[in-house]
């Protein structure tokens, strides 16, 4: 019985092919909203967890709070060298810690230049990135205690300024300032968080302190935690290190900030969530719009087929199988709708992914949700159209015109 239903109900949409069309185009795009919006959030997802990963998953900055100054608001005093020592000396739950200035400034190699950042640190500042070399050496401590003019440069340095040619043991210009390129930093790319990484210039601090900025402060601390673990641990205890530093003496003076990479990876992921939530359910309007769209086509159909459901009845179909095709037909119609529309949301997102520069997550949990709850729409939906027509008195069904 089922199998003749199913035939009759894909006679009568082909029947009316056009009107099928049109009738299940909710649906379509309901669907293929939800389906692209949730896929792309899922691949911003992963991007962010991947983008996490090449700052370095245990990393903090810590920076310099702001106050109050004559009623207006300004940087914190800067941090110093004695402060680095301080977390590096007390704490427990630190792996590595490394100080951090930096400053944009004009690199020059042969008739090349271009502006890029400038990063005064020491050798533990590939640790807390959890950068590598991919070729030459890191700084050696006479090198840092003296502030001898080398420099480890990022590879967007390497490819504007050297192009093919050699770059180790070679002078590169800093400005006014002459360095000898000493290693090659592993290509780590964009991060949305902090733009191209390797269009960087990494030398030691004194020698950014002395012959670039001038002055003994340090913009900022990397510190990254023996393990993700101990992360929220460490924060605490580099807060109680710089409390006992900087004690606090207005209260609306804030002395310094720590913010763990985590935490702006799960702000950003929290805030991403949020948006493909409210974005979904405004595309799951157009379901609730084709659902209506679909029951009103099946109220027209029953009208237009009052005789033949009349003369199924009077040779003997009952009312719960008059009932049964609508329902099924109601449901093909959601059916055909929902299997469109997840084409169409997937071709969509397999589009636009690579413009986002993210990855097409196809989630299979996501596909068999929507394709069930485009037959529920059709059911519930169908359902007063398909009541109406197996209530319909025979005999007045056979006069109806």
């Amino acid at each position: 019985m089922i199998y003749n239903i199913i035939i009759l109900s894909l006679r009568e949409i082909k029947r009316n092919l056009l009107r099928s069309i049109l009738t299940t185009l909710g649906i379509v795009i309901g669907v293929a909203s939800v389906v692209m919006i949730v896929t792309l959030g899922e691949g911003t997802k992963i991007q962010v967890e991947t983008e996490i990963s090449k700052l370095g998953s245990t990393m903090m900055t810590i920076s310099p709070g702001t106050r109050r100054h004559r009623g207006a608001s300004q940087s914190a005093k800067p941090f110093d060298i004695k402060d680095v020592e301080a977390i590096r000396r007390e704490s427990s739950f630190i792996s590595d810690v490394a100080p951090l200035s930096m400053k944009r400034l004009l690199v020059i190699y042969g008739n090349e230049n271009r502006r890029s950042q400038v990063a005064g640190t020491d050798k533990h500042f590939t640790d807390v990135r959890s950068w590598a070399l991919s070729s030459g050496r890191n700084f050696s401590y006479a090198e840092e205690a003296s502030g001898k003019s080398v420099c480890i440069i990022g590879e967007t340095i390497r490819k504007e300024l050297y192009k093919s040619s050699n770059f180790l043991g070679t002078n590169l210009r800093i400005g006014k300032i002459s360095c000898q390129v000493i290693g090659l930093l592993e290509s780590k790319g964009e991060v949305m968080f902090s733009g191209d990484q390797d269009d960087i210039v990494v030398v030691p601090l004194k020698f950014f302190q002395r012959r670039i900025s001038g002055n003994d402060d340090i913009n900022q601390i990397y510190a990254s935690s023996i393990n993700e673990y101990m992360l929220q641990d460490a924060k605490q205890e580099i807060e109680l290190i710089m409390n006992e530093r900087r004690p606090q003496r207005d209260g609306t003076e804030s002395r310094y900030s720590v913010r763990a990479v985590q935490e702006m990876s799960a702000a950003f992921q929290g805030t991403s969530a949020v948006m493909t939530a409210f974005l979904s359910a405004i595309a799951a309007i157009s379901l609730l719009v084709g659902g209506i769209g679909i029951m009103n086509i099946m109220l027209v159909s029953v009208t237009e087929r009052t005789r033949e459901i009349g003369i199924r009845m009077a040779i003997g179909a009952r009312e719960r199988e008059v009932l049964l095709q609508f329902l099924i037909e109601s449901s093909m119609l959601s059916l055909f709708g929902g299997i469109i529309g997840i084409i169409l949301g997937l071709l969509g997102a397999l589009v636009i992914a690579p413009l986002m520069d993210i990855p097409v997550i196809i989630q299979l949990d996501l596909i068999i949700f929507v394709f069930i709850f485009s037959a529920l729409v059709g059911v519930v939906f169908g359902f007063v159209p398909a009541k109406r027509a197996s209530q319909l008195d025979p005999i007045d069904a056979l006069r109806h015109e």
